[in-house]
């Protein structure tokens, strides 16, 4: 029975699920927005908001803690010099996960994780194309000018 356990195995060791979600944190914060299951979503958020509120103190001894998971340097720049800055004022929910269908190969539920402060959109629309002005066939030239 797994009466008060909390968070996700993901069927890997603990090992194993330690260094997915670093490397899906780590993704997050190089990217703002990444496309996994809607488990690894979940459980990759949680893990990404603690990191991210740790690192909005700022000091040496936050980035040494959150050093211990994102090993990528360029991702920890990222996390203290732009995202930490921009959330200061937000007390959590950094992050969002957007569902978008089914996996066609082994139909596993996808999701997007991405960070709120970025408003990039969640993938599902596409922008629409600018039509191009219409042209009249030659000879047939209208006036642009109102009619009296």
């Amino acid at each position: 029975m797994r009466h008060l356990k909390k968070g996700r195995k993901l069927k890997r060791t603990h090992s194993h699920r330690k260094a997915t979600l670093s490397a899906l944190a780590t993704a997050l914060f190089l990217h703002k927005r990444i496309v996994t299951t809607v488990a690894k979503a979940k459980e990759a958020r949680r893990f990404a908001e603690k990191l991210i509120t740790k690192a909005k103190r700022g000091d040496v001894h936050s980035r040494r803690l959150v050093a211990k998971f994102i090993r990528n340097r360029q991702a920890l720049k990222e996390l203290f010099n732009e995202i930490a800055p921009r959330v200061m004022d937000r007390p959590g929910g950094y992050t969002r996960v957007v569902r978008l269908g089914f996996r066609r190969g082994d139909s596993a539920e996808l999701a997007v994780l991405e960070l709120v402060d970025y408003n990039i959109g969640t993938g599902m629309v596409k922008p629409k194309k600018e039509k191009k002005a219409e042209t009249q066939p030659a000879g047939e030239q209208v006036s642009k000018q109102p009619s009296t």
